[in-house]
């Protein structure tokens, strides 16, 4: 297989090449030559050109539409047709029956390539665009760090006193310095002599040691006073990396930055990815390989806005979901996508940057920090280090909500965590309409619960879609779907307004109460947006919806029996998709459990402020590492009362539950008395507080 990226190397070919198809993907303009049989998506992956796929090719999802140009396209000397792909087989038909495939689209993960093609990649099925909304924290964090800079003047040779430049060096670095024993990084040595003569016998030492109880390491030396050293605090998440560039001396945080995740495109969510290592030789070496160009491009951009150069990062603290932790240490995940979910390391790991293909000073150190379980990975660690319940008083929740939930309960006496599969639904990979938060996503709604009539804002526009002025100002970004937030509160509101029950049924009777309930077949939907796209929130999402909040709360609720308790006292939504939901709508949809709202806070990347800790304080270190041994992990898959706690959890709020706190500021809805429901109906109701 050959790839190209001008006209002028396809005079180079090999006769095998020949053979193979050339295709160009638009509007990239990427191109290269493919055996054929070999399935668009996979040609698109191997260019390295985003074309989204959630479902890991299995042709349920949508996701990976492309369109065949057709024509003689002389400048790129392609003749492309619809015929160079294979007719459209069963998985397409099916999906095409059941969702739908606009007119000339194709999955590419089921097509395949069978002769020249120019492929168009729709871009309303690009997501990588989203926005990143992963920010640094204004948190003081007291500075003890791994690495220190010791500027020295050592003693000129002398032919009556032989002894060696480097061990003249490692003399006076104790007699000044206190530092004893020191070992130093081999690509040093032979750079020592230059290095002094240059600095006129004056050098700066970067001496690293992590734990006291390790002999310290000379990482780095320049000639001279060197008086800036940087550090690295990065978040490897499923869908976002989030990064800060961090002055070592200061603690000052000098630039942040975020990208997507480059793995999306071999599958949205986690068991994807590793059924994708599974089925493909290649799969593992190919994601490490994405994730880490994407930390070095980002480093990149975080050095060029802080004006630092890369090569005097010289520390590196990352978290990760056990997945992306084993993806970028290089490790096969294979056997955490099935039980026992055996990680491969659960402790704390350091390594030379080099070695994970980091393109830092040479002598750079990182380390990761703990894995909790199998699926509570080091970025659950780091949110536990930077909220942490084992230092309250009272019984603390933390929650990331992501496709894989993580979840922490605890206090000064006990603390318990689990993992909930919720799945990407609040990601909106389930959802009909669903899309990433990028510009032109819904993400507020409000619904008149006497009209039915919505309101809703949009992610690049200030005014609601009810204010004068919005359409003109929509009209630049669009209105293109539904992103996390706006899909927890529509539901949410759809609920509230009486629309559905709180068995999470969309009431067909309002049709005749409003044009926006709608009838699609057996079932029925709620338009939220007449227009291009039309947008509305179907039976089937309002499902998906009730599925993956049931498996959080379920999860939630097995943690507070393991502590023995009816309520907890605060609550944290810890990542970026926790940021932008509303606690309010979260409680309302049964996500979480009854609390005082204003207990209820989004504490943003706490995962990476974890990692920032820990890259700041090596003391932080030590804390983590010997918290996560005291964590008790709860596996919900073997708990026997999981299941009904799940049934429970699918109503609205809850079946059984009550939400006391909730019903002092939103009017929920009279509990309907139905034969399975041991409890009451009704209660008292009280005025909705309609804050936007």
């Amino acid at each position: 297989m050959r790839y190209e990226s001008s006209p002028e190397k396809e005079t180079h070919m090999t006769e095998a090449a020949e053979k193979d198809a050339l295709v160009l993907f638009m509007p990239s303009g990427k191109r290269g030559r493919f055996p054929l049989g070999m399935p668009v998506l996979d040609a698109a992956r191997k260019l390295g050109v985003y074309v989204e796929s959630v479902c890991g090719g299995r042709a349920t999802c949508g996701r990976c539409q492309v369109s065949v140009q057709e024509g003689n396209f002389a400048k790129h000397q392609i003749v492309s047709s619809n015929d160079h792909l294979s007719p459209v087989g069963a998985k397409e038909e099916r999906y095409d029956k059941v969702r739908g495939l606009p007119e000339g689209r194709r999955l590419s993960c089921s097509a395949l390539i069978q002769g020249d093609l120019v492929i168009d990649v729709p871009q309303d099925t690009v997501v990588n665009a989203q926005v990143v909304r992963k920010a640094a924290t204004d948190r003081v964090i007291e500075r003890n760090a791994a690495v220190q800079l010791c500027y020295v003047e050592v003693d000129e040779p002398d032919m009556h006193k032989p002894l060696g430049d480097l061990d003249r060096m490692k003399a006076i670095l104790e007699k000044d310095w206190g530092w004893k024993n020191l070992l130093i990084a081999p690509h040093i040595v032979p750079e020592v002599q230059s290095t002094l003569r240059k600095g006129n016998w004056g050098v700066t030492a970067a001496i690293h040691r992590d734990m006291d109880s390790s002999r310290p390491f000379i990482v780095s030396l320049w000639p001279g006073l060197k008086n800036e050293a940087y550090g690295i605090a990065c978040d490897i998440g499923s869908t976002t990396i989030a990064m800060h560039l961090v002055s070592l001396l200061s603690g000052r945080i000098v630039a942040s930055s975020g990208t997507s995740n480059p793995q999306i495109r071999f599958g949205e969510d986690l068991m994807s990815r590793v059924s994708y290592v599974m089925m493909n030789p290649d799969g593992r070496e190919a994601m490490t390989s994405a994730v880490r160009e994407a930390v070095n491009m980002l480093i990149g951009k975080v050095c060029a806005e802080g004006g630092v150069d890369r090569h005097d990062i010289l520390d590196l603290v990352f978290v990760a979901n056990p997945i992306m932790h084993h993806l970028f240490l290089g490790i096969d995940p294979t056997e955490l996508g099935q039980a026992p979910f055996a990680l491969a390391v659960s402790g704390a790991m350091q390594y030379w940057a080099h070695e994970l293909d980091i393109d830092v000073n040479r002598g750079a150190r990182t380390y990761l920090l703990p894995c909790i379980a199998g699926h509570v990975g080091a970025d659950a660690a780091g949110a536990t280090l930077a909220e942490g319940p084992y230092r309250q008083d009272g019984m603390m929740l933390l929650v990331d909500v992501g496709t894989n939930a993580e979840i922490v309960l605890g206090n000064r006496a006990r603390v318990v965590a689990a993992s909930s599969p919720t799945g990407p639904a609040f990601e909106g990979a389930e959802i009909s309409s669903g899309q990433r938060a990028a510009p032109g996503a819904i993400e507020r709604v409000r619904i008149d619960p006497a009209t039915l009539e919505p309101r809703f804002r949009v992610i690049g526009v200030d005014k609601w879609s009810d204010e004068e002025g919005f359409e003109e100002a929509a009209a630049t970004v669009g209105v293109t779907g539904i992103c996390g937030s706006a899909i927890i509160e529509v539901v949410a509101e759809m609920y509230l307004s009486g629309i559905i029950s709180e068995d999470g049924v969309v009431d067909g009777s309002l049709m005749e109460k409003s044009p926006r309930i709608i009838q699609n077949g057996r079932t029925f939907s709620y338009l939220l947006r007449d227009g291009e796209p039309r947008i509305t929130v179907t039976q089937n999402d309002v499902r998906a919806i009730q599925l993956a909040k049931a498996a959080l709360y379920a999860g939630i609720k097995l943690l507070m029996e393991k502590q023995g308790v009816e309520k907890v006292d605060t609550i944290r939504f810890a990542g970026a998709f926790g940021s932008f939901i509303d606690p309010k709508y979260a409680m309302v949809l049964g996500l979480i459990p009854d609390c005082d709202l204003a207990e209820v806070k989004a504490v943003g990347n706490a995962a990476g402020t974890g990692a920032l800790m820990a890259l700041l304080n090596r003391g932080h270190r030590r804390e983590i590492e010997e918290m996560v041994k005291k964590i008790e992990k709860i596996e919900t898959a073997l708990e026997s009362n999981f299941q009904q706690l799940f049934v429970n959890a699918m109503a609205m709020p809850n079946k059984v539950d009550a939400f006391p706190e909730l019903a002092k500021v939103v009017t929920l809805p009279e509990r309907k008395v139905t034969s399975d429901d041991g409890g009451e109906g009704g209660g008292r109701r009280r005025r909705r507080s309609r804050g936007e």
